[in-house]
């Protein structure tokens, strides 16, 4: 690469695209990269402030921001997702599916910690819709070394930085617990909260019963849900510690493994998770599911109908970025509530 007056560049290859920024009106490149710089050029390129351009040289050493971007792009791209066009050497990553965006976090900082390039994305464990865009890459320079882009390579390892996993559970079961509502004292305001959050996702709630705080009758009902082959169970009510909340105890008396009672979420500290024979996820939600616009719910609820299997790990993860502000308008999931460390 060589830099020249814009004078001295016609007949020469341009190696960089050249940008025109109007405020409020346009952003985008006058003249690409591969242009070749005729003379009614230079008043144009004079005008957008570039008295000197960078052409082309060759350096068997040196790789462009063009095609080192695309080494990029490569390093990055799982499944069910696609790249935008090269524009002044960035690309932009695409989600060609609904699902929960994975990030391999450790390779997202090794790659960025190399200098000279970059990749940023959103948050990972959180819903992607099609058509989302899921992160932007590009090196800093206009060139860089070819060696440089070879250790991003081995830093990144043999698998995506990104991946989008699909949805795969369709159905649940709902239990609904609770003396008051078993007979008939207070209207279940709580499945229809249930039933509203699992159609953003497209799962049908195929089995719904009512009972009381017996947890034996809890029991009973879990099981008689787990036999009709639902991808998932839903106990509503009696998590806190109450004597006559018993939701907890009956989860537990399925033979389910349990893998937290509580999560460093508010709201949902009240929060449970378990797994029938390691496959079917049981949750027991406390009341403020019910009232709270966000909630513990919301976090997990994709991961899970995606079919990651959550361990104790997860939950204790979800401390940093787990209190939600209740703002008094509720912009989730493009605010703080639930984007902490991870894993």
């Amino acid at each position: 690469m060589k830099l020249v007056r814009v004078e001295d560049a016609v007949g020469q290859v341009l190696c960089h695209d050249i940008t025109r920024i109007i405020r409020g009106v346009t952003k985008d490149a006058v003249f690409r990269k591969g242009h070749v710089i005729r003379k009614e050029d230079i008043p144009v390129l004079l005008d957008v402030g570039k008295e000197h351009v960078y052409i082309w040289e060759n350096d068997e050493t040196m790789l462009h921001e063009n095609e080192a971007a695309d080494i990029l792009y490569r390093i990055c791209k799982g499944e069910h997702m696609h790249g935008s066009e090269v524009k002044e050497g960035k690309i932009e990553l695409i989600a060609d599916m609904d699902g929960v965006l994975k990030i391999r976090r450790e390779k997202l900082r090794a790659v960025n910690a190399l200098g000279k390039m970059m990749i940023a994305s959103r948050h990972g464990d959180f819903p992607v819709k099609k058509g989302e865009k899921i992160a932007g890459m590009r090196v800093i320079p206009l060139v860089i070394e070819k060696e440089r882009m070879e250790a991003a390579r081995k830093a990144a390892g043999q698998k995506p930085v990104f991946e989008i996993l699909p949805y795969r559970y369709k159905t649940a079961g709902v239990v609904t617990t609770g003396s008051e509502v078993y007979k008939n004292r207070i209207a279940d305001t709580f499945t229809p909260v249930i039933a509203e959050k699992l159609e953003e996702y497209g799962v049908r709630t195929a089995e719904h019963a009512l009972c009381s705080d017996d947890p034996e009758q809890i029991r009973e009902t879990i099981q008689k849900q787990l036999e009709a082959g639902v991808d998932m169970i839903i106990c509503t009510g009696g998590m806190s510690v109450d004597p006559d909340d018993r939701t907890p105890l009956a989860i537990k008396n399925t033979g389910a493994e349990i893998v937290t009672y509580g999560a460093p979420v508010l709201p949902g500290a009240m929060f449970m998770l378990a797994y029938y024979r390691g496959k079917v996820p049981i949750l027991g939600l406390p009341g403020c599911v019910m009232y709270s616009k966000r909630t513990i719910f919301d976090l997990v609820l994709p991961r899970i109908l995606a079919g990651e299997k959550l361990v104790e790990e997860d939950i204790i993860t979800m401390g940093e970025g787990g209190l939600c502000l209740s703002c008094p308008v509720c912009t989730f999931p493009n605010c703080g509530f639930g984007k902490g460390g991870g894993r």
